[in-house]
């Protein structure tokens, strides 16, 4: 798949079939999220990859308030920042959605489906995962993405707007 197009027709998925995700799957997603940028290349990453069903139906109940999305997924993969390993104290949250962005597209290029829940800066859903997952208190969770096959024909969706640009300075359109 093309950069371009894997972009273009990337979506969020929230339902899944009951089909497996490969060990090799995951560690190509993991490749890709580990090879995003980050701040003095810094790679203030951790991630944990959930396979077990009690844990990812713990997880829809415990950040998800029950969404089936966690329950339908054969997967989840969890990034946590390290502020300890950030080449620029501050940047990990910056790091962490490139690393973020390339599992969406790994997944996608895959024929997987995901969608981006956020934790990072939400005090129970941080709970949650601390429950479920026993992160340490030395990382941060940030997010987590459910993946599994699609079970939805979600079309790409063309989002460019005109009106959100501005040339040369705040204001200036074509």
């Amino acid at each position: 798949m093309e950069t371009i197009k894997a972009i273009m027709t990337r979506r969020s998925y929230h339902q899944f079939k009951d089909e497996p995700v490969s060990d090799e799957q995951i560690k190509t997603i993991l490749e890709a999220a580990m090879n995003a940028p980050s701040a003095g290349d810094g790679r203030p990453w951790h991630f944990v990859v959930v396979k077990d069903r009690q844990k990812l139906n713990m997880l829809a109940d415990k950040i998800d308030e029950g969404n089936t999305m966690f329950k339908q997924a054969k997967a989840a993969i969890l990034i946590c920042g390290d502020p300890k390993k950030e080449g620029f104290p501050g940047f990990y949250p910056q790091d962490c959605s490139c690393a973020a962005q390339n599992i969406y597209l790994a997944a996608h290029d895959l024929g997987l489906g995901s969608v981006w829940i956020a934790i990072w800066s939400v005090p129970p859903r941080i709970q949650g995962i601390k429950e479920v997952l026993n992160t340490p208190d030395s990382v941060e969770p940030f997010a987590i993405f459910p993946i599994g096959v699609p079970a939805e024909d979600l079309k790409p969706e063309y989002r460019y707007d005109e009106t959100l640009v501005h040339y040369d300075s705040w204001g200036e359109q074509k």
